[in-house]
């Protein structure tokens, strides 16, 4: 009987601690996926063009683009870091944070030295919504070598 009253005892609070576990992971999840700051505001980024096409270019050229984007949240938009997939990449934009439904300009600047063919780079963004790093725009070329 003491055996069968501890694995009752024992299953009940197994039970209990995987129940009350499932309950925060749901309650983290419904409070705003690292979206939306104390207020219940977010920061969204909106790019007008995903995608630039420079179409040919020469090896050892250097091209730049400025992708337009919006704030589409609803409280400022910082933007935190911007990487690219190589070091011939390079993103820059603006430091200050953009009020919701003001926009911006990142400049992606591609240096194709030692470069040939057809290449595309992407830009990953962080912004301060703390969903890590995203998905920005892509920059693609035909490197032609003389």
């Amino acid at each position: 009987m003491k055996k069968l009253f501890c694995l009752l005892a024992c299953g009940s609070l197994l039970v209990a601690a995987c129940n009350n576990n499932a309950k925060n992971n749901t309650a983290a999840a419904a409070a705003g996926n690292g979206q939306k700051n104390e207020a219940g505001q977010s920061s969204a980024l909106t790019f007008e063009e995903k995608v630039h096409n420079f179409g040919e270019i020469t090896a050892g050229e250097k091209v730049e683009y400025s992708f337009k984007f919006t704030n589409t949240g609803t409280s400022p938009l910082l933007i935190e870091d911007a990487i690219s997939s190589c070091g011939c990449t390079v993103p820059e934009w603006p430091k200050e944070p953009i009020k919701p439904g003001q926009s911006g300009y990142m400049k992606v600047i591609f240096d194709s030295h030692g470069k040939s063919g057809y290449t595309e780079k992407e830009v990953s963004v962080k912004i301060n919504n703390n969903d890590g790093y995203v998905v920005g725009p892509k920059i693609q070329c035909n490197i032609i070598t003389k």
